[in-house]
């Protein structure tokens, strides 16, 4: 189980629901792991980037699935063009994380994808934060939130439910 961070939004009274929620605490949770991916970059400490890379990957699985099963469909007819932004964002930073998939990366172009690929990330889970999960809170039907919480019961998630 990966810990729990302070959250990244809370103005909106969308985290509760609970599909929000843990799509919320998922981004808190990756948030903290890419600080901690940039300290061990600034220390070049290529095997722990690698690991931490992975754990990453571990918990956007999931959270992706989610997103792109359950939300992204419900939203598209209201938001496709931004929806198909985020689901490339998605691919293009799991191609980056995967290259971490076995071990640690030998291209020593790597490191470098993978700080563009966090600050991709960083910023794709603030526009998620600050626009979708609210349009979503605004928009979808019950039917359609339901449907998001079967996706999450399939998947799963790696972070653990809330205190509060």
């Amino acid at each position: 189980m990966i810990g729990h961070p302070e959250p990244v939004c809370e103005y909106c009274g969308c985290q509760a629901v609970p599909t929000i929620d843990e799509l919320t605490r998922e981004h808190e949770v990756v948030l903290v792991l890419l600080g901690e991916i940039r300290a061990a970059g600034a220390r070049a400490d290529l095997p722990l980037m690698a690991g931490l890379a992975r754990q990453v990957a571990a918990v956007l699985g999931p959270h992706t699935r989610v997103e792109e099963d359950g939300l992204f469909p419900a939203m598209s007819a209201d938001f496709g063009d931004h929806v198909a932004g985020l689901r490339a964002e998605h691919r293009q930073v799991e191609a980056v994380l995967d290259e971490a998939a076995d071990g640690t990366p030998a291209d020593p172009g790597w490191p470098a994808r993978l700080a563009s690929a966090l600050d991709t990330l960083r910023e794709h889970i603030y526009r998620e934060q600050d626009g979708v999960f609210p349009a979503a809170l605004a928009t979808l039907s019950t039917a359609e939130w339901e449907a998001t919480e079967a996706v999450r019961a399939r998947v799963g998630t790696l972070v653990p439910a809330s205190a509060g």
